[in-house]
């Protein structure tokens, strides 16, 4: 396969699966095996932030209102809540990178815990299905889903979104409320990450193994934009019904990828 269709592939699954609750690493990762078509570490995060920065017009009126309403109290309260919770996954996150942390590169662990992950939110829906869920964003909440970020960074598979989105629904939270602090805490966290391997990529080369940036921009544009309408479709799901169906999703996905990569 041609390297700039793979690319392409690859940029339209991360453009999918960044805030879906699936697991854009997981995905990425046996879409690689796949197509034989293993990229570097730096381009997986880069295509992520592209994800990310692609949605940020859909939250501009929160985003404004962090920027010009940081002020008030409900305001502050909500942004601190953010920095928190962002700030428990960077620190988490450079305790990983110090112990020198590696992810597994093989599908198998990934279709673990796509299985494990379907499985709870499929139980989960079902525990919550007519129970009164509320708008408040508590800081036990806030706690629990920066701490989420940080288990899926661990176990790829288990899905940031879906990870922290679960926690959040187990603790009582409305999906839409769950689903857009999910979003608000993953944009510093994937920009951060982003910014800090091509830092590092940019002042420590690896002698030998070129980063190609042509490739690397493809990606991240074609996540952009793939990311835009994902998210834009999910917010307006997630209004009307349960993540069930991800749950299924899930299921079938993790058993498939089980079967097919069996070691």
């Amino acid at each position: 396969m041609q390297d700039w269709l793979a690319v392409i592939i690859l940029g339209i699954v991360e453009g999918i699966t960044e805030f879906i609750p699936v697991s854009s690493t997981g995905h990425l990762l046996v879409a690689e095996k796949l197509f034989n078509c293993r990229q570097s570490d730096l381009f997986n995060v880069v295509i992520q932030g592209g994800a990310v920065l692609a949605v940020l017009p859909l939250f501009s009126a929160r985003l404004k209102q962090f920027a010009y309403q940081w002020r008030e109290p409900a305001t502050m309260d909500l942004l601190m809540k953010v920095i928190v919770a962002f700030g428990l996954t960077g620190a988490g996150g450079l305790v990983l990178e110090k112990m020198h942390f590696k992810l597994p590169e093989q599908p198998f662990p990934v279709g673990c815990a796509l299985l494990i992950g379907g499985i709870i939110f499929v139980l989960l829906e079902r525990w919550l299905r007519n129970k009164p869920l509320n708008d408040q964003i508590t800081w036990t909440i806030a706690l629990a889903m920066g701490a989420g970020q940080l288990i899926a960074a661990v176990f790829p598979g288990a899905s940031r979104s879906g990870t922290t989105i679960m926690l959040a629904l187990a603790m009582g939270l409305a999906r839409p409320a769950a689903t857009e602090f999910s979003f608000l805490i993953g944009i510093p966290t994937m920009l951060a990450a982003s910014g800090l391997k091509i830092f590092k990529a940019l002042r420590h080369p690896v002698p030998g193994a070129p980063e190609h940036w042509d490739m690397v921009i493809l990606g991240t544009l074609v996540s952009a934009v793939v990311s835009f309408f994902a998210v834009k479709w999910l917010l307006r799901y997630v209004r009307s019904h349960s993540f069930e169906n991800f749950g299924w999703y899930r299921i079938v996905a993790g058993v498939m990828v089980i079967i097919a990569f069996d070691r």
